[in-house]
């Protein structure tokens, strides 16, 4: 149950926290990466729901509680399996969608530098501390943060690159993680459940 509040936490706070938020904000936010935290926190979910079963299955020592949450351990090891590969395998066209957003938002404020999509551009750039696509001559005129160290930090192409691939890193580590948690959940209700019916045996 607490690893599963905590896969929540992780991923409301990788959707609404930190520099991809905004791109969320965007109608054109990466979708193949968002979906992927979706079923992350869906997972967390689950496993919060399987776990009060399986607590409540060692509390009556009935072998069919312990039975089922084994069944369901096993098919959250094995969602969690193939949303692994699938988040790495998309991770190229999850980075290219985040920049096409960050690309398109540049080419409107280049035609027209005032109002809305000021600001929208001034996000992402306080967001990522960076500012335009490694052009030092077309940054005269956008709207960079305060102290940004240019032109070290002037791509922010580059930047969208490496935040996707941090979290994405983030991501892995917590789903081996639950990913271990899972397996000893399995191996000890195993053990619980034969124990309980040598038990019922011997009376």
């Amino acid at each position: 149950q607490l690893a599963g509040l905590a896969v929540i936490a992780f991923g409301l706070w990788l959707r609404f926290g930190g520099p991809m938020a905004e791109f969320a904000t965007d109608k054109k936010s990466p979708e193949l990466f968002f979906m992927g935290l979706y079923v992350l926190v869906g997972a967390g979910a689950i496993m919060s729901a399987v776990g009060f079963f399986g607590c409540c299955g060692a509390a009556r020592e009935s072998q069919c509680l312990i039975g089922t949450f084994f069944a369901c351990l096993l098919v959250i090891f094995a969602g969690e399996v193939t949303a692994g590969v699938f988040a790495f395998i998309g991770k190229k066209v999850a980075i290219q969608e985040a920049q096409k957003i960050y690309e398109d938002a540049y080419e409107d404020y280049m035609k027209n530098p005032v109002g809305k999509v000021n600001s929208t551009i001034y996000r992402y750039h306080v967001a990522l501390q960076c500012c335009g696509k490694g052009n030092v001559e077309q940054q005269t005129g956008l709207p960079c943060p305060e102290n940004i160290q240019l032109p070290k930090a002037s791509n922010c192409l580059v930047e969208i690159q490496n935040v996707i691939d941090t979290h994405l890193h983030f991501v892995g580590i917590v789903g081996i993680a639950i990913a271990s948690i899972t397996i000893f959940g399995m191996i000890f209700s195993m053990i619980l459940c034969c124990t309980i019916r040598n038990m019922r045996e011997m009376i």
